[in-house]
């Protein structure tokens, strides 16, 4: 990789998944230099969990994974934009399109475009 990417203190980089098509921002996630290094090598999104401490694929349980058209980084190196191809009806875990389907007010702005339970077997 020719780019110099800027990990903070914990080894992590922000990461913005936008639809390649039409622009959607659909989740924001942290990637460490494994998922970025899966990522690059798959053609699909992995990620660093915060919360679980573990390495994970996007899509590896519902199956609605995100294949890589293009990964940016922005001026600084410390940030992430990759624009994918969403496969499946969603890339919320919460039933939605988009993680971003609230406005300021908790307002929801969009719905659900599949079950979490049927999908995941929880709420």
């Amino acid at each position: 990789m020719d780019v110099n990417v800027k990990y903070d203190s914990n080894g992590l980089i922000p990461a913005i998944v936008q639809d390649a098509d039409n622009g959607e921002i659909l989740m924001m996630a942290y990637m460490n230099e494994q998922s970025l290094m899966e990522t690059i090598a798959s053609g699909y999104t992995h990620f660093w969990s915060r919360s679980r401490q573990k390495f994970w694929k996007k899509g590896e349980s519902s199956g609605h994974v995100q294949e890589v058209k293009e990964i940016l980084i922005d001026c600084d190196g410390d940030t992430l934009v990759i624009k994918a191809k969403q496969h499946g009806p969603g890339a919320c875990h919460t039933g939605h399109r988009t993680c971003f389907y609230r406005n300021i007010d908790g307002k929801e702005v969009s719905g659900k475009t599949f079950s979490e339970e049927d999908v995941y077997g929880r709420n």
